[in-house]
């Protein structure tokens, strides 16, 4: 079973950024939600697990859990080698573990993003990185439905 991610919503994460008034506290802010994943195993740090498409080491590990009625939930771990990008890692973890495969196909990240402006602070590799990202949480989800 992985370690679970501290659960967070997106008015939650919303509130926070709304919050912070200059890019470097935003910066700061995304750093700090990395710094809250559950240590990462280093049996997981497999090429199987890399998110291609990343200038940094990024690892995304789905464990695909089966309810009793059924529902499958989708439990996800993550890490990267570099802060900035464990922090949008660990956002798209926070937001996203333990949900559904179809709750996690309709949530619109895309205008969670826009809403806090994300792809403003982020240079365009970071910003290419945290795209292949969500693609491969899009596709574990549309394999485990």
């Amino acid at each position: 079973m992985l370690n679970e991610p501290p659960a967070l919503t997106p008015e939650e994460l919303i509130d926070d950024f709304e919050f912070m008034e200059t890019k470097e506290e935003r910066l700061k802010l995304i750093v700090e939600l990395g710094r809250e994943l559950p240590e990462f195993p280093e049996e997981l740090r497999r090429d199987e697990f890399k998110v291609q498409g990343c200038q940094s080491q990024v690892w995304l590990v789905p464990q695909i859990v089966e309810e009793e009625d059924g529902t499958k939930r989708i439990l996800f771990q993550a890490d990267s080698d570099a802060h900035i990008v464990k922090g949008l890692v660990g956002i798209l973890v926070m937001l996203l573990s333990g949900k559904t495969p179809q709750e996690i196909l309709d949530f619109d990240l895309r205008g969670l993003f826009d809403r806090l402006k994300l792809e403003k602070h982020l240079v365009p590799a970071r910003s290419n990185g945290l795209h292949s990202m969500v693609r491969r949480i899009g596709d574990i989800a549309a394999h485990a439905q």
